[in-house]
């Protein structure tokens, strides 16, 4: 029986609100090391904060208040027993949820990824335009090698019937590449950083240079009925592989620092590996519309049709990306 309400929650407030600390961080890195010192003193908030449970549950005047116990006494009891609170395991349940959270949490390593990605295609863009004449010198770049328009002429020409012959043994090509590509910008995150920026740049110069050769050879609408299906999926795929890079590289580097660089690298794991199985998803869907529909050009395929389809894409995609997984976050 609780004489004195208001000792009461003065007293139980502070061991209530440290739990309820404790408990957060062991949530937010699930994978991070526990020093016995804090498993021990969680062990006895938990304890305590049971009893003050019992001492609530007959005071019906107090129901928030034994809904905000019975909830803290729930998370301890998961946490001491080592049940992490996961909702279904389903792949369309991590990738609508765990997915787009993660990418979101880690703004500062997206918006790195795409400054590089994005100013190496203006830098690429801009030499292109002012060095035109050097052009296949200064990019010795297959697709600078023949001139945008003799290539348009060579893509259109019968060539729905060659695509049709080759189409599922280049979409399996597609995938296999684009995925080996992400997971190698991944893995450049264990070069601190420098791997990662040297690969999105160099990337991000040659999509510039070869998309302003294709605009000054009046071969806009081409390129953008050949890029749009695919690549508004296929490049933000490998921005975030490089979000996902710089995250490990975050966590190598100490800056100032004191956990040791295990516990560090586990506190990211969650959400390097949830983004890199989206960009796994998202490079086998673009693998399949390159080589189901992107290789398909007029008169098969009106270019207004392929355009307005990468746009919806990209539309579907911002909007993934803002609204999907936020109940509850």
């Amino acid at each position: 029986m609780i004489l004195d309400l208001e000792r009461f929650v003065r007293e139980g407030e502070p061991r209530w609100q440290e739990l309820e600390a404790i408990l957060g961080r062991m949530e937010k890195h699930p994978y991070a090391t526990v020093a016995v010192a804090e498993l021990e003193r969680l062990h006895a908030l938990y304890q305590r904060t049971s009893a003050d449970l019992l001492r609530v549950r007959g005071l019906h005047t107090e129901a928030r208040m034994r809904q905000y116990l019975e909830s803290l006494v729930s998370r301890g009891y998961t946490a001491i027993h080592g049940v992490t609170e996961r909702k279904k395991a389903s792949w369309h349940g991590w990738f609508l949820r765990d997915f787009p959270r993660a990418v979101r949490r880690q703004t500062g390593a997206l918006a790195l990824a795409m400054a590089l990605f994005w100013g190496g295609a203006a830098v690429g863009a801009g030499l292109l335009v002012r060095l035109f004449a050097e052009r296949e010198t200064l990019f010795p770049f297959a697709g600078l090698a023949v001139r945008p328009s003799e290539r348009v002429k060579q893509e259109t020409a019968d060539r729905g019937r060659q695509v049709a012959e080759q189409t599922g043994r280049f979409s399996a090509h597609l995938i296999q590449n684009n995925t080996r590509v992400a997971i190698f910008t991944f893995a450049l995150g264990m070069t601190y950083g420098v791997g990662p920026t040297v690969l999105l740049f160099s990337n991000g110069v040659y999509l510039g240079a070869v998309a302003m050769d294709y605009v000054k050879d009046g071969q806009t609408v081409f390129l953008l009925g050949w890029l749009l299906p695919h690549g508004v999926i296929e490049l933000p795929a490998i921005i975030l592989a490089g979000q996902a890079a710089f995250l490990l590289t975050g966590a190598l580097l100490p800056r100032g620092r004191r956990a040791p660089v295990g516990e560090r690298l586990r506190a990211v794991f969650p959400d390097t590996l949830a983004i890199m199985g989206g960009v796994a998803v998202m490079l086998g869907w673009a693998g399949i519309v390159e080589a189901f529909f992107s290789q398909y050009h007029e008169p098969v395929v009106p270019y207004a049709v392929k355009i307005a389809f990468g746009l919806g894409e990209l539309g579907g995609l911002g909007a993934f990306f803002r609204w999907a997984g936020r109940n509850g976050e």
